[in-house]
């Protein structure tokens, strides 16, 4: 995570830059899209990986200082417009371009700091590393691994502007190690076990028996449950499908094979205090395939019925890394 380079963005030179402490206006940036026809590049041809078929990526870029670091998003119900956050607690909000079903651009981008209870950015008094959204309409949730906290936004209301508030966490949420928090938030919507709880899973906390930590709350209070932890993956992202089914993204990195992804389903209807869960994987991926970093899984009913699948990957603000925009057809 990229913990150092945030302090080094949001601490502008008060002489030469707006004080970090004031909060900037939303920001229209362009973003540039770069085509990804085949997602293993080697055979081209091929658009079936596992239960997944893919339907096509874009590589991101853009001009903005902001841009980059992308470790959450999710996908609003018309498979168009999203909203997602960085690493920095920087918003970043758009619309997905589609010819037909392939994405092949960004429109109407937009970014802006994420404001604490204060007005201030949120990165301002050291809460970044926002790594996790949840959504509820127009409620989202974050959770940032450089303290270990939740916060709730009225983004509905408030749009961009919108004040973080503080959620109450549970101890074993509050002593998550340091940069190994909560990587995965998911709200529960109605009609499914566990309707209106939040899912909160961390990327590396792990328990005794060395699986991850996961925790649920409902009616106020929370309880712990633990992820199956299987090879070196480390936990990045989640979302339910209108199923009830509980997509869980995973990263590995080795200095010697590079960085891979994994993509398993869970039944959320497993998830019980005290339980440790697992499930069949959808898809494995390594750099033999159009992969980065993969930070950020959305889930959406396409027009034509679809089950669609959004990953982005967050570049850390590095120039050897990308951003990803990968969709795929889960078939159901």
């Amino acid at each position: 995570m990229a913990g150092a380079l945030a302090l080094t963005l949001l601490t502008l030179s008060a002489s030469a830059q707006p004080n970090p402490r004031v909060p900037e206006p939303s920001a229209k940036i362009e973003v540039r899209a770069r085509p990804i026809a085949a997602f293993e590049p080697r055979n081209p041809e091929r658009n079936e990986f596992g239960q997944l078929t893919f339907r096509g990526g874009i590589e991101l870029t853009s001009s903005s200082p902001h841009f980059g670091g992308i470790s959450a998003i999710r996908v609003e119900a018309d498979g168009a417009k999203f909203l997602a956050v960085t690493d920095k607690a920087y918003w970043l909000r758009g619309r997905i371009v589609h010819e037909g079903s392939r994405p092949v651009g960004i429109a109407d981008a937009e970014m802006a700091p994420v404001l604490g209870h204060d007005g201030k950015p949120l990165a301002a008094r050291g809460w970044y590393d926002t790594e996790a959204m949840a959504r509820d309409g127009g409620t989202v949730w974050l959770g940032t691994e450089r303290v270990n906290r939740i916060v709730r936004l009225n983004v509905g209301r408030d749009g961009l502007t919108a004040r973080a508030q503080p959620v109450p966490i549970p101890p074993g949420i509050a002593s998550l190690p340091h940069n190994k928090g909560i990587e995965c938030l998911e709200f529960v919507p109605p009609g499914l076990p566990y309707a209106r709880a939040l899912i909160a899973i961390s990327e590396r906390g792990l328990d005794e028996a060395g699986n991850i930590k996961g925790f649920l709350q409902t009616a106020s209070a929370w309880s712990a449950f633990a992820v199956k932890r299987i090879g070196d993956f480390d936990l990045t992202d989640c979302a339910l499908t209108p199923k009830g089914d509980l997509l869980v993204l995973e990263r590995s990195f080795s200095r010697f094979r590079g960085v891979a992804m994994r993509i398993r389903r869970m039944p959320l209807a497993g998830i019980q205090p005290g339980a440790t869960v697992d499930g069949p994987v959808l898809i494995e991926a390594d750099l033999g395939y159009q992969i980065d970093n993969m930070e950020g899984l959305s889930v959406h009913r396409a027009a034509d019925g679809a089950l669609v699948l959004t990953l982005i990957s967050d570049d850390n603000f590095s120039m050897i890394q990308r951003t990803l925009l990968l969709q795929f057809t889960l078939e159901e």
